[in-house]
C-alpha cells in the first residue's frame, strides 16, 4: 500500500524524492519510492469561476461583455474550475488517478506551509477524491533533508490546520467579490480597466497621499542661533532651541546680541558604557526593507530570491511576519549554530524572550538559515547578497560578544539662558556589528573639561521646512504593516525596539496584505502603472492619480479602514470565531454599500496619456511629476497629459523685461525653480537692477513671482 504526497510545485517534489530513502522510478506527472508515490501541482490548478461562469446557458466559446445588469453577484456557493491549459488538465488527471488507486490508503498534503499552500492542495483533492481516504499534513519550516524526514515521520491529520484552511477560503472568496464586482463596476463607469482590489486601493491611496502631501507642501524660511567658533584649537557648534519665523530676522538678531552678552561654560560631562542590543531576526517585510536599501530589490524580486534559497534547503520559510523563533526549536538553533561554529563563526546560543517567544508567533518562526550551509559558487550574486543578509543577521542575534560603547553626554550652559546637550559615543567592542551594520554615527566631541569657557559667537542662521519624504521599500512595509502605527518610520535597529502594537496589528488583522501576498499585490500595481519604484522610493504614477480621484470621484474608494475591517473578520475566522459564510457576508453587506451610494453624476476625467517624444527634443524631468519635458517650436510641455505643466517661449513677463526664454533659461527654471537675471532695467528710470524669478508649478502654467535683492517681493504675478 501506498501513501500519496501531493506537492504544491515539482521543484518541491523533487525536495521530498530527495529527503525519502530508497531506489526512486520516474514516472509520467510522479514518482514512486519506497512506500510512497509523490505527484505534484503547479500552484494553482483551479480558480474560481467568473460571474458568466454561473449562469445556466454559459457558453465557454462565448465572449461576454461586462454589464451592470448582474451586479454585484453573490454565488450562493462559490465555485472553483480547473484552469484552461493542457500541461494542467494532464496533471489534475495524473493526480486523481492515483488519488482513487486502489493501492493508495493516505493522502498527504504538501502545499507550502501557509494559507495559499493548505487550500491549493485541499482544493485538488476536494474535486479529485471519490472515496474518501485519510489526509495527513506534511508541515515544513524549510525544505531540507533532516526536516522533510523528521516532517514525514510525525504527520498531522489535515484537519488540525483547518483554522489555516478556513482563512484561507475565505480570504479567497472575500478577495473574488471584490475584485470581481468593483472592477467591472469602476471600469465600465469609467470606461477604462480599473483593477480595484481589497488590499491594493488603500495601497494605492497610501502613495497618492504621500505624493500629494509632497506636491502641496509650501517650504517656510525660519531662522536658528548658530555659533561656531573654536575653543583650544577646536570648533564648537552650538544651535538654539529657539526658532523665528521668516518675518522674524530682526527679533533674532536682538536675541544673538543678547547670547552673545553672555558667558558659556561647560557645566557637565557624563560617560558611561552602554550595551546595544542586537537587531531582531528577519520576518520577510524587514528582511525586504534591507535588500531594498542596500541593493535596491523591489518586494517581488527579492521574495522570488528568498523562495529559491529556501526551495533549495538554505532558509527557513519566508513569508514570516515574525522575527522570533519557536521556544520548541531551541534544540534545532543549538545544531545550526554549531554546525556555523565548526566553520570558525564565533556565535554562541541564547535563550531568551529577545529571540524566543511564542506569542510573537502565528504560524511560522524569523527567517533564518538551516543546516545546509551553501558555498559562494552554488548560488548566483543575488541569491549570495540575500543569503549573505539572513545569515549576518542571524550571526548578529547570536553573536557571542556584545556591542558596548563609550557615551559621552556633554552640557554646555549659557548663563541661565539656555543648555546645549552635545552626545557623542566611541565604540568599545563591535560585537554583533562585527556581522551586521548599525545605523549609527559616531560623533566626535570637542575635548573640552568640565569649567571650561567656550567660545561663543551667534547669529541668525537660515533654514527652510523640508517637504515629506517618500516611501521608501523599508518605510512603506512598516506603514503597511501596522497602517495605524503612528511612527511609521521606526527601523528595525533600534537600541530599544518596542514591537507589541506591530505584532497586535498583524495577529489582529489589521495589517494591508500580508507576508505571504504583499509583495504580488504591490507589484500588480506597478504593472497597472498606478505607482513605480525607483531607486528603492515609490513614486505615484499619472495611471494611479487618475485611479484614486476615479473611484473617490464614484465613491468607491477603499479606505485603510474598511480593509482593516475585514482583515480583523477574516482572523476571527483564523480563530474560529466566527464562520467563513459569516466574513463572507461582512463583504457582501460592505460592496452592497457601496453600490447603493455608486455616483452616477460624478464627473470623470480620461486617463492620462505618456506622448512618446524623441530624447533629442526633451529638456528635463517635470519638477511636478518627473515626466520628460518637451521641447517644441511654442515652448515646452510635461509629456503626461494628468500634469500637462507647460512654458511658452512667447512669455509676456519676459517679454516686457526684454528677455527671451532658451533652452538653457527654461532648463534652469525647471530644475532650480528660479531665474536670476543682473541686467534688469527699469522703464521708469533706465536704471539696471538684479532680480530673481522664483517659479511656482502649482498650476498647469508656469507663474513667477519676483525676489529682489532687499527681500522685497512685487507680487504681480506672469504667466
Amino acid at each position: 500500500m501506498y501513501k500519496l504526497i501531493i506537492a504544491e510545485k515539482p521543484s518541491l517534489a523533487r525536495n521530498i524524492l530527495a529527503a525519502i530513502d530508497g531506489t526512486e522510478k520516474r514516472n509520467d506527472g510522479y514518482y514512486e519510492i519506497g512506500d510512497y508515490l509523490i505527484t505534484y501541482a503547479f500552484g494553482h490548478l483551479f480558480t474560481l469561476y467568473d460571474v458568466e461562469q454561473y449562469l445556466p446557458d454559459y457558453d465557454k466559446e462565448k465572449k461576454y461583455r461586462w454589464t451592470l445588469d448582474n451586479l454585484p453577484f453573490y454565488p450562493e456557493k462559490f465555485r472553483f474550475g480547473l484552469s484552461h491549459d493542457e500541461g494542467i488538465i494532464k496533471q489534475f488527471k495524473i493526480i486523481r488517478d492515483l488519488i482513487n488507486r486502489q493501492d493508495v490508503e493516505m493522502v498527504i498534503n504538501a502545499g507550502d506551509s501557509d494559507r495559499e499552500g493548505e487550500i491549493i492542495v485541499r482544493i485538488i483533492v476536494s474535486y479529485a477524491m471519490k472515496n474518501s481516504k485519510p489526509i495527513k499534513r506534511l508541515w515544513m519550516p524549510d525544505q531540507t533533508k533532516k526536516t522533510i524526514g523528521e516532517e514525514l515521520s510525525r504527520l498531522q491529520d489535515d484537519s488540525y490546520y483547518d483554522n489555516l484552511a478556513f482563512e484561507g477560503y475565505a480570504r479567497t472568496y472575500i478577495d473574488w467579490l471584490y475584485g470581481i464586482n468593483l472592477t467591472r463596476l469602476a471600469s465600465i463607469k469609467s470606461h477604462t480597466l480599473l483593477r480595484v482590489g481589497r488590499v491594493i486601493s488603500p495601497i494605492v491611496k497610501a502613495i497618492y497621499d504621500k505624493e500629494m502631501s509632497i506636491i502641496n507642501f509650501v517650504k517656510e524660511k525660519y531662522y536658528v542661533l548658530s555659533s561656531k567658533e573654536k575653543t583650544n584649537g577646536e570648533v564648537v557648534e552650538l544651535v538654539s532651541k529657539v526658532e523665528f519665523k521668516a518675518d522674524e530676522l530682526d527679533q533674532a538678531k536682538t536675541l544673538a546680541d543678547i547670547y552673545n552678552g553672555e558667558k558659556a561654560y561647560v557645566t557637565k560631562i557624563s560617560l558611561e558604557n552602554k550595551t546595544i542590543p542586537s537587531p531582531r531576526l528577519f520576518s520577510l517585510s524587514k528582511l525586504q526593507g534591507v535588500l531594498g536599501k542596500k541593493y535596491k530589490m523591489s518586494l517581488e524580486h527579492s521574495l522570488k530570491i528568498v523562495q529559491s534559497l529556501y526551495e533549495k534547503g538554505y532558509v527557513s520559510y519566508p513569508r514570516t511576519p515574525s522575527e522570533y523563533l519557536a521556544t520548541n526549536e531551541k534544540g534545532k538553533f543549538k545544531e545550526i549554530i554549531a554546525s556555523f561554529q565548526k566553520l570558525g563563526v564565533k556565535i554562541n546560543f541564547k535563550d531568551n524572550k529577545f529571540i524566543f517567544d511564542d506569542s510573537k508567533i502565528e504560524s511560522h518562526s524569523a527567517l533564518t538559515p538551516t543546516y545546509k550551509i551553501p558555498k559562494k559558487s552554488d548560488l548566483s550574486e543575488e541569491e549570495y547578497q540575500v543569503y549573505k543578509t539572513i545569515v549576518n543577521r542571524f550571526f548578529a542575534v547570536f553573536a557571542s560578544e556584545m556591542c558596548v560603547v563609550a557615551k559621552t553626554n556633554m552640557e554646555i550652559s549659557l548663563g541661565k539662558r539656555e543648555v546645549f546637550r552635545l552626545n557623542g559615543e566611541t565604540v568599545i567592542t563591535p560585537g554583533w556589528t562585527s556581522f551586521d551594520e548599525r545605523e549609527r554615527k559616531e560623533k566626535i566631541l570637542p575635548k573640552l573639561n568640565q569649567g571650561d569657557e567656550v567660545m561663543i559667537k551667534f547669529a541668525p542662521l537660515e533654514k527652510e521646512t523640508k517637504p515629506p519624504k517618500r516611501y521608501s521599500v523599508e518605510s512603506f512595509n512598516n506603514f503597511l504593516k501596522n497602517p495605524f502605527r503612528e511612527q511609521l518610520e521606526k527601523k528595525d535597529n533600534d537600541d530599544n525596539p518596542n514591537d507589541d502594537e506591530d505584532y497586535k496589528a498583524v495577529f489582529e488583522g489589521i495589517e494591508l496584505g500580508t507576508e505571504a501576498t504583499r509583495s504580488t499585490i504591490i507589484d500588480n500595481a506597478v504593472k497597472q502603472g498606478y505607482i513605480s519604484l525607483k531607486d528603492n522610493t515609490y513614486k505615484l504614477e499619472p495611471m494611479g492619480k487618475y485611479y484614486v480621484e476615479t473611484l473617490t470621484a464614484l465613491n468607491l474608494l477603499l479606505a485603510k479602514e474598511k480593509t482593516a475591517l475585514l482583515g480583523k473578520s477574516l482572523k476571527k475566522v483564523y480563530r474560529k470565531e466566527i464562520t467563513i459564510d459569516d466574513a463572507v457576508k461582512v463583504a457582501e453587506e460592505e460592496i452592497s454599500s457601496l453600490f447603493n451610494q455608486i455616483d452616477n453624476n460624478a464627473a470623470i476625467g480620461f486617463p492620462p496619456k505618456i506622448f512618446e517624444v524623441d530624447k533629442a527634443h526633451t529638456l528635463c524631468k517635470c519638477p511636478r511629476c518627473s515626466y520628460p519635458i518637451a521641447i517644441s517650436e511654442k515652448g515646452y510641455r510635461c509629456v503626461n497629459s494628468a500634469c500637462s505643466l507647460s512654458l511658452f517661449k512667447d512669455n509676456h513677463l519676459f517679454a516686457s523685461l526684454n528677455k527671451k526664454i532658451t533652452n538653457k533659461i527654461a532648463k534652469e527654471i525647471f530644475t532650480k525653480g528660479e531665474i536670476t537675471f543682473d541686467d534688469l532695467v527699469s522703464k521708469k528710470t533706465g536704471n539696471q537692477y538684479k532680480a530673481t524669478l522664483k517659479a511656482d508649478f502649482k498650476d498647469k502654467y508656469v507663474n513667477f513671482h519676483f525676489v529682489f535683492d532687499n527681500n522685497e517681493t512685487n507680487k504681480n504675478q506672469g504667466k
